[in-house]
């Protein structure tokens, strides 16, 4: 049977809660993992820093788990980290560690506890994981309810097993949203015209993850003004965009109109700007401005 090797960082402030007697009666996440009754922890590498202060709270929390769970061994695991709230620093002290680290997947079971450390250090744990860096699983501990942690203090722990072919209900919700996109962009209307269908797919996989600029191609009459405004409108409802939708005709942008038109200007700016005008930009800014035949604005305009 093989053994279960849990890593983690120490709870610099979670595993420090409670003093003296008290402690046994606080929900302590590395401790609490030791402690679970379905689930063996073999061993421990316990991730800590290297100033006297966080030595002796890991010192401590070995002792303790000796005395919940005397089968567990713990290894304690020096890492200094400057700052960590620094990805880069703390993703690369992580891969070094990994990268270091004497794997032994035909003898053991590996585990990534995740609820200790900080929030920076829980998405580096999750990427060398997914990435199969790390050959292991992930494990959350939790606390029990406020009225019965003294009683219980160990919490509970669940395991995620990045192998998303077991989370086929994920899955299908993000297939069901693109389709949902990709009707919308479509206005309902099913087609089997595989180069229309494409398009529309390529317009929705860039619309809903750059903020780019767009260029749509087509001939007078094809929809483009359509097409951008429904962009528009499926941006705004997943929040990323929340200005105005502007749109203009460029072919009716001409000579020192064009920079006024597009940039605005204060009143009095040349002759006859009897008004200051806020422009096409400014007007379109957190939104989206579309420019309509942009093929149509001269050359000079465009430079």
């Amino acid at each position: 049977m093989k053994r279960t090797v849990a890593i983690g960082f120490i709870g610099a402030t979670l595993d420090r809660l409670g003093k003296g007697a008290a402690r046994w009666q606080k929900w302590r996440p590395s401790i609490g993992l030791c402690q679970q009754p379905d689930l063996l922890i073999d061993r421990l590498e316990l991730i800590h820093g290297n100033d006297a202060r966080d030595l002796g709270l890991a010192e401590r929390i070995r002792a303790d788990i000796a005395a919940v769970s005397p089968h567990t061994e713990v290894r304690l695991q020096q890492m200094e980290l400057r700052n960590p709230w620094d990805f880069e620093e703390v993703y690369g002290a992580l891969h070094d560690f990994v990268s270091a680290y004497p794997f032994d997947t035909e003898r053991e079971d590996y585990l990534v506890h995740i609820t200790t450390g900080t929030h920076v250090a829980q998405i580096c744990w999750f990427l060398l994981t997914e990435a199969r860096y790390l050959p292991a699983r992930l494990v959350q501990t939790s606390p029990s309810r406020r009225k019965d942690e003294a009683r219980h203090p160990e919490g509970s722990a669940t395991l995620i097993d990045l192998d998303l072919s077991r989370y086929d209900r994920i899955a299908s919700r993000f297939r069901r949203e693109q389709e949902e996109s990709l009707a919308f962009l479509k206005s309902g209307i099913a087609t089997r015209n595989a180069a229309f269908n494409r398009s529309i797919e390529q317009i929705e996989r860039v619309a809903v993850r750059s903020r780019a600029p767009m260029l749509l191609v087509g001939p007078t009459g094809a929809g483009k003004s359509f097409l951008a405004r429904r962009i528009y409108e499926l941006k705004r409802s997943r929040h990323q965009l929340d200005g105005r939708f502007v749109e203009v005709n460029c072919a009716t942008l001409r000579g020192d109109g064009a920079m006024s038109a597009l940039f605005g200007h204060v009143k009095g700016a040349f002759t006859g700007a009897q008004n200051a005008r806020e422009g096409l930009l400014r007007a379109a800014d957190g939104g989206m401005l579309f420019l309509d035949e942009i093929g149509e604005l001269g050359a000079d305009e465009q430079a």
